[in-house]
């Protein structure tokens, strides 16, 4: 009789017990092309912490409409990001990879030898698959660490979502933690202003700092999502850092879809408002992405610069996000360590690597 569960991992007799971390990205397309992003977005938006209409509604929306005309135009624009940024391919996975083998050489250097893998929560690797690869090197204890720094249930939820859907399958479940947020943390405050400090020394200071987080529908603040405030509270704390008052920096939010309202102020316009207005320079940065993606490379460096110069504005500068900053890097082993409290983690051999 078949099993509804997956094969157990046929571990070497004696293998001692490994702890993982499991450093959770949104996703990406496999490559540019219409039919990677077609089956990326798929996925995406068939998510229902993303899309919470009813499916006998969205289906038609998603399958007949947006599936068949937007993958061509997002190609597109997935083009002009590809191997930008320092990356080579996709730059979210690119980086995350790059956070993941960091944070496991960091977590080594601190006498702890984890397994550390990354994962997307739509597109590859996925989320199942790094969780059968830990499994498979004898992680019996998994730490979910979302890249997300706020919690929202668009976005944090949907990584336990997945986790708890692979959980199903398995006979022998490894004891598992979830991360759910740290957008207060003082190790990534500090790596956000440092990105911020330095750009200001190599190319001077702006009028005014927007701090552009990624939007959700308005109505999932109302119904009691925490991120539209903890995005506050990233930026209160960010600006105090900086020692900038309240007329000296603009949260917005933006990558609004559909027709909706979404939380407000919007970037974009909010840029275009302001340039009309007779604001000249600015800088820019997403706080909220921790490695630099479509959202961050495309539609902030490209489509929102264009509008303001078009409305008037003259001096338009993007800060990169976190990426590999050293900073950022000691801020994930810092929350790491913090909720690997009492497990057992295997110290590092005198001659491994340190990466």
């Amino acid at each position: 009789m078949l099993s509804r569960f997956a094969p157990e991992p046929q571990l070497p007799s004696g293998q001692p017990e490994r702890t993982g971390v499991l450093l959770c990205n949104l996703g990406t397309p496999d490559a540019a092309t219409a039919p990677a992003v077609r089956r990326y977005l798929a996925q995406f938006l068939s998510d229902d912490r993303v899309v919470e209409i009813p499916k006998l509604l969205w289906w038609p929306i998603l399958h007949g409409i947006i599936l068949r005309l937007r993958p061509k135009a997002s190609a597109a624009k997935y083009a002009t990001v590809w191997n930008q940024g320092g990356a080579t391919g996709s730059p979210l996975l690119y980086f995350t990879e790059r956070q993941a083998t960091l944070l496991r050489g960091w977590l080594g250097e601190a006498g702890a030898n984890v397994l550390v893998a990354p994962a997307m929560r739509y597109g590859n690797p996925s989320i199942p698959a790094q969780l059968d690869a830990l499994k498979a090197q004898g992680a019996t204890r998994i730490l979910i660490l979302p890249l997300y720094p706020q919690y929202s249930g668009t976005t944090t939820a949907s990584v336990c979502d997945a986790v708890y859907d692979w959980a199903k399958t398995q006979r022998h479940i490894p004891e598992l933690r979830f991360v759910h947020r740290y957008h207060e943390h003082p190790g990534y405050i500090e790596a956000l202003a440092q990105t911020v400090e330095q750009h200001w020394r190599e190319n001077g200071r702006a009028q005014k700092l927007f701090l552009s987080f990624h939007g959700v529908p308005e109505r999932t603040w109302q119904l009691g999502d925490p991120y539209r405030d903890e995005c506050y509270a990233t930026g209160r704390l960010l600006a105090a850092r900086l020692g900038l008052d309240e007329s000296q920096y603009v949260l917005t939010f933006q990558s609004r879809f559909g027709k909706a309202k979404w939380l407000e102020p919007y970037t974009e316009p909010t840029l275009v408002a302001m340039a009309r207005q007779g604001l000249e320079s600015v800088d820019i940065m997403c706080p909220g992405f921790t490695s630099d993606c479509i959202e961050t490379l495309e539609e902030i460096n490209q489509e929102a610069r264009e509008a303001f110069v078009h409305a008037g504005g003259k001096d338009y500068r993007f800060i990169p996000c976190l990426n590999d900053h050293a900073t950022w890097i000691g801020a994930l082993r810092d929350v790491a360590r913090q909720h690997l409290q009492g497990w057992p983690v295997q110290p590092v051999p005198p001659t491994a690597p340190r990466t």
